[in-house]
Parts: C-alpha cells; structure tokens; sequence
C-alpha cells in the first residue's frame, strides 16, 4: 500500500513515510493510492468482530506487512487499548426512540482521540526502536486532542511532546489532563490566545524545512493519516452494531451523526463509505482541515483541481466550490448548526427521558435526534460521543443536572502541575524554537 498527496505534486510513501511526515511535501494530505472495495462476505465476517478486531483488520489492509508483521502489529494493538476501562473498548448505548450513542470515551483520558492516538503512540515507538531515531511533535489542541497525545508518549525517551493550548478556553479537567504530567519527554504550553492562533507558530516552524529535517518534526493531530486510518473503525462498529440485519444483500443503510472539528471524522467515514459500507452522514463542524481529503475523494481523485481550491481557500479564507463538487458533497454529506441554547436543552431532555448524561459535543450530534426526527424507521441512527460528560462539569451544571463523579479525574486537582506561559506580546515560535533546539541537543547524547 503507497500514499499519495491529495495535492498530487509529492512522491508516493509508504505507511511508515506518511506516519512520520503528517503533511506531504507539497502541503496536501497523505491518502491511499487504492481504497479496497469489501464484499459481501467479508463484511458479514467482519460484523462479528470487537472494535480491536475490527481496527487489527482495516491496519492490516493498509500497512503491509513487509513494514509490520501481522503478530506484531496485533500485538501493538492489543497492548494499545490494554488501558481501556470497557472490557468492548467502545460501548453502544441503546436508549429510548431509537436513540443509539456509541460510546468512544473509555479510554485514559476519556474522549475519542485515546482510540487513535494509542495507537499511533504504539507505530511510532515500533519504527523508532528499530532506527534509534528520536522526534518532535508538535501540538495544538483546544481539548482533548493534547492529553490523547501526550498519553500516547509519555515517558518515551525517543521522543518529546510540545503542545500548545489557548489558557482558560479548554475545560478545567481537560487542561490539568495535560499540565499534571510530569514527565521529561512532555513540555506543555499555556497561550493567551485562541486556537487558531497558537496554530500559527506551529505551522511557522514546520514551515522552515531545515529546522524541521533536523529536530524530525511531526504533528498528532488529525492531518496524520494513521489517526485517519484507526478511526475509520468508529464507522464499521457503528454499522454493524446498528444495522438492522445484513442476513443477505443488498446491505441495509444506517445514518451516522457525528460532532466534529477538524473533519477528521468525516474522512474516516467517507474512507469507509467507499470500501462499500452503507452510511448517511450528518455533523457539525468548525474550520475543517480534514474537508481537503473528502473532496479529493469524492472528486475522483482530482489533484489539481483540489490544489487550486486549498490554495484560494488558504489565501481567501473562503472558497466556492465548482457546481458538480458541490452537488456530489451535498449527495454524500449533510451538515448543521446548533445554539449553546439548544446543546444545553438536548442534554437535558436527554437525561430526562433516559437518566443518560451527555457531553455537551455529544449533545450536538443528539440534538438532530430532537430536531429532525427519522422519517425512514427502516434505516437505523447511530450518534456517535466523543467525550464523557465527567470532563464536563460545568456544562452538565448549566443544564440544571447532577455531574458525575470521577474520582480518577477528581484527584487531578491535588497534584502536582507543570507548564510554560506564552503572554501574547511574546514570539511565540521564536520561544517553541529555542526549546526545541534545547532538549535536542540534551536527547543526543542518549540516542548516540
């Protein structure tokens, strides 16, 4: 299996390749030079499988195993999702009206993102031992994308952490989540800014190619494919889960309802869309770095139409796309928007039909239930939760409701803290730079 940039103007890589590189060098996204079509067979086979079965599967198909043998690449699974407190790692949650959460928030840090980057935490220690490479990766995060990877690598000694997060704009627990780890490998970052502006430093530095070849930088959030590839599992086991039969052909149609950010939910899904699941799809979403991967999806692979469209977009902020692009995306995908107001009011109707808490980015994929009720009961929903409401408090209090306790994320707030302050005057990347270039060269002696 090779990878090709969707801006079609980089060398094709291996997996190990669009691991490490998270960008190609043109600036696209890495994506599968074939997307394999599964049959009827192997999808009633696959339906039978857990989420780590399922996962072992679908990395099996796109990591040859040339790169990582089939019992060590089970076995890095395996040990990756050890940490998980639901013995099923992903749980769905069948509540009243048909009303089905899956569950992704059991791992150590309680959101989504465990699932993935546990992983990918497990890929990179594989190559790093056998080359005796040491890397930076740099994160932004305005939540639980920076606990996820610091989790992933903690204590690793071939590679250091730096993540940056906007001060008092993530929830209490998800900030102590990162700033409580104590540990030589992670360097935690508080910026008074937003999250688009501690983005800025970051792509700054990756933007300078011999700083970047010399301290291997790298990035973990969802621009790496490898996070793409491990969630795509989300959408099999939700099928399969909520599919009403697949006892013959043709395959039975279940819609999917996710909150996201960066879009890298939508691609796990049209990934999985195009290897022959059934799947209609509505979300939310913010600025979507992600978006760039479905269009050259669903635009037959059209590299140079998709670099003409993220260049205008990058340098407009804005961009229209061409009328048959625009007609195949309203085809595949369907989006919303929804009010604090009404994410405050579908976490309380939900707890009061159900005694089911929700977070409140769950409550935004919840809310459609509400608002647009199935017109089709022929075709199963299935809304997928990032996070536990435990990592909520304050929300779940300004719906009127009883938070639940934690005692694991209850005792955060006794411990120990550590970090950096970024004040908004300062230079930011000139400060990550000097950093970086520091515990570089306090890592090469150990890696000598």
């Amino acid at each position: 299996m090779r990878y090709i940039s969707t801006r079609g103007r980089a060398a094709s890589v291996d997996f190990e390749g669009a691991l490490f590189a998270g960008y190609a060098a043109d600036g696209g996204l890495f994506m599968p030079e074939k997307i394999p079509f599964l049959d009827y067979t192997t999808l009633q086979k696959w339906s039978n499988f857990s989420y780590p079965e399922l996962v072992k599967q679908l990395c099996s198909i796109f990591i040859s195993p040339e790169l990582i043998p089939t019992v060590e690449l089970n076995d890095l699974i395996d040990r990756a999702y050890s940490r998980f407190k639901h013995k099923d790692v992903v749980h769905l949650s069948r509540l009243k009206n048909d009303l089905n959460v899956l569950e992704l928030w059991h791992g150590v840090t309680y959101a989504f993102k465990d699932l993935s980057l546990c992983v990918t935490g497990q890929f990179l220690q594989y190559f790093l031992k056998k080359k005796k490479k040491h890397i930076t990766i740099l994160v932004g995060t305005s939540g639980d994308t920076g606990s996820a990877a610091i989790e992933s690598v903690r204590g690793e000694k071939n590679m250091d952490i730096f993540v940056l997060l906007p001060h008092g704009l993530c929830s209490q627990v998800q900030e102590l989540q990162m700033t409580t780890v104590i540990e030589e490998n992670v360097h935690v970052f508080l910026a008074e800014g937003n999250s688009d502006e501690i983005d800025e430093p970051i792509k700054e530095l990756f933007a300078d190619e011999d700083f970047s070849r010399r301290h291997n930088l790298m990035t973990l959030n969802s621009v790496n494919w490898s996070r793409i590839l491990v969630q795509m599992a989300h959408y099999f086991y939700a099928y399969f889960r909520s599919a009403p039969f697949l006892d013959a052909p043709p395959l039975p149609i279940v819609e999917i309802i996710v909150p996201t950010g960066g879009a890298g939910n939508l691609t796990e899904f049209q990934d999985t869309e195009c290897m022959n699941v059934l799947l209609r799809f509505s979300s939310v979403m913010q600025e979507p770095y992600n978006m760039e991967r479905i269009l050259w999806l669903i635009s037959d692979s059209d590299s140079n139409l998709i670099k003409s469209l993220m260049e205008e977009f990058n340098s407009a902020k804005k961009v229209k796309l061409p009328e048959e692009l625009q007609k195949k995306l309203s085809e595949e995908l369907m989006s919303c928007s929804v009010s604090e107001e009404e994410i405050v009011q579908t976490m309380r109707r939900c707890w009061e039909d159900n005694h089911y808490l929700l977070c409140p980015h769950t409550a935004v994929a919840v809310s459609y239930h509400y608002k647009h009720p199935s017109c089709q009961p022929s075709i199963a929903r299935c809304f997928l939760a990032p996070a536990s409401p435990v990592k909520f408090n304050a929300a779940v209090l300004k719906a009127g409701l009883t938070p639940e306790d934690s005692s694991e994320l209850s005792t955060l707030k006794e411990m120990e803290t550590r970090s950096s302050k970024l004040k908004r005057e300062e230079d930011w990347a000139k400060i990550l730079r000097h950093q970086i270039e520091a515990v570089t060269k306090q890592r090469n002696p150990i890696l000598s």
